[in-house]
């Protein structure tokens, strides 16, 4: 039977689920507080340089074609993709990098020059992370997290050891370099945890990475947006932005409809791909799930600061994604997760987005990103943007030898306090919980409300994650839980 389905937010699990609910035939509307459509995913224009505000890696291409393979579409009707050869460049220190290949036989090569026996090692570990992803993405992540079994397979119980063992443990028993340590390390930074606190079977991250490559939608992340808010439309969903909302209707432990702008809009269904905790204030406080307590005892993957930057030259030795890990990765980690406070030397990550597309920047300019991982809910002032900004780029001229301090034409900041005001997230933080054990598959916040029938969430804070990739697949677990129990 057709619902009338009002959903909250323009992200990409909102979008995703609008779509397959389209599909279904039902009447799905979407609003968007802000001026513009993406969530997180928004787009910067500022004097010729267009900036991704959020996400900016493109991994797991496969996601995004299964998502388009539900309406017999393909990612290339709506936005071209560019594989980046090579996939990035990470600084240990100055004279002192690794550039990472687009390509596992050359990364193989690159370890192996490294470090004798590695390049054999992590072969080895990838036909793991392979056979990981293989279960986990193609599997796993597409169940509703509603109950234990949906992790108990003949397959992952062939790997229980693996829930119970770590990134970090998994790959020292492998390798004693550090710098190729740190870079397998790198991709479970995308699930917002440490690798001492990421489960072994995660290493389906280095599959996404050494084996799927690193992408770049042509005139950036943002064109996947549209490109799904398109097929949204011609599926036949409304989107509206400007559209706050601020209470959520219930009647006899139902939800009714929403208010928005001050105005009552009835519907059958709600769903919420807000920030989860928020989307709870809209409630009274019996109709709320969790209490303040659950919330604040969660571990949450980091905030940010990050600094859009629009150059007058082009930049140097540098990649379109390039990893700054020239401090200790440890002690950072412990600021954000152990001690949460400013880190004393951060490390960081800059993304030259105008280096493959011409559209980022004016010819002969070059537009900048830099983003440094932090604790959610720190202090955020004028102040110390400024000083970690010129922290950064101190160590930016330094390592790849030049100076662009002269060269910025203008530079915009966004920081703890921006997340909280434009997306009404929780203490601040950029992606949502981390996958951690406790906090993986049935022991995240459920997809439908425990205590609100017709109400259902999506997006980050709840199953499978966080990510785009993840986002997009909690789309469609929420909608296929609507036909499950509303139709």
């Amino acid at each position: 039977m057709k619902k009338k389905i009002h959903i909250i937010g323009s992200g990409f699990s909102s979008l995703s689920a609008a779509c397959y609910l389209a599909k279904q035939g039902h009447d799905v509307t979407i609003f968007e507080k802000n001026d513009t459509i993406g969530g997180r995913a928004r787009q910067l224009k500022k004097e010729g340089f267009v900036f991704d505000i959020g996400p900016t890696w493109y991994w797991m291409p496969d996601v995004f074609e299964r998502f388009f393979a539900d309406f017999n579409k393909k990612p290339s009707d709506y936005y071209s993709l560019i594989k980046l050869k090579p996939a990035y460049q990470v600084y240990f220190g100055k004279n002192d990098s690794l550039t990472i290949s687009d390509n596992l036989d050359d990364i193989i090569t690159t370890f192996e020059n490294i470090e004798t026996g590695s390049g054999q090692q992590l072969q080895s570990f990838m036909n793991t992370a392979k056979s990981n992803y293989d279960i986990a993405i193609k599997d796993l992540v597409y169940n509703p997290g509603e109950t234990i079994t949906e992790l108990i397979t003949l397959e992952t119980a062939k790997r229980v050891n693996q829930f119970f063992s770590t990134i970090s443990k998994d790959v020292r028993k492998k390798f004693k370099n550090k710098k190729l340590i740190q870079t397998l390390e790198f991709p479970v930074l995308f699930l917002g945890a440490k690798p001492s606190n990421t489960p072994s079977f995660y290493s389906f991250m280095n599959y996404a990475d050494f084996g799927l490559g690193t992408w770049h939608p042509k005139n950036g992340m943002y064109s996947v947006i549209e490109g799904i808010q398109k097929l949204a439309e011609e599926l036949g969903v409304t989107i509206r932005t400007n559209q706050n909302v601020e209470k959520i209707l219930v009647e006899h432990n139902q939800t009714k409809g929403i208010v928005v702008n001050g105005e009552s809009k009835s519907c059958d269904v709600v769903v919420s791909g807000a920030d989860y905790h928020f989307t709870e204030t809209l409630f009274e406080k019996q109709h709320r799930q969790y209490s303040e307590d659950y919330w604040d005892s969660k571990t949450y993957a980091p905030s940010s600061l990050l600094f859009y930057v629009g150059f007058d030259c082009k930049i140097k030795n540098v990649e379109h994604h390039t990893l700054f890990f020239d401090t200790d990765f440890d002690v950072h980690a412990k600021d954000i997760y152990d001690n949460p406070k400013w880190p004393d030397e951060p490390l960081f990550y800059a993304s030259f987005p105008s280096k493959t597309d011409n559209s980022a920047a004016p010819e002969g300019k070059e537009a900048g990103i830099f983003l440094i991982p932090l604790a959610p809910d720190l202090k955020d002032t004028p102040e110390l943007r400024e000083l970690y900004f010129n922290k950064i780029i101190s160590r930016f001229e330094n390592l790849t030898e030049q100076n662009i301090k002269d060269k910025i034409i203008f530079k915009e900041s966004f920081c703890v306090n921006d997340f909280k005001e434009q997306y009404n997230s929780y203490k601040g933080n950029a992606y949502g919980l981390a996958n951690t054990l406790l906090q993986t598959a049935f022991l995240r916040p459920k997809l439908k409300s425990k205590k609100v029938k017709k109400m259902y969430f999506t997006g980050q804070l709840t199953v499978p994650g966080p990510g785009v990739p993840p986002s997009l697949i909690s789309g469609k677990l929420v909608a296929n839980l609507i036909k499950k129990y509303e139709l």
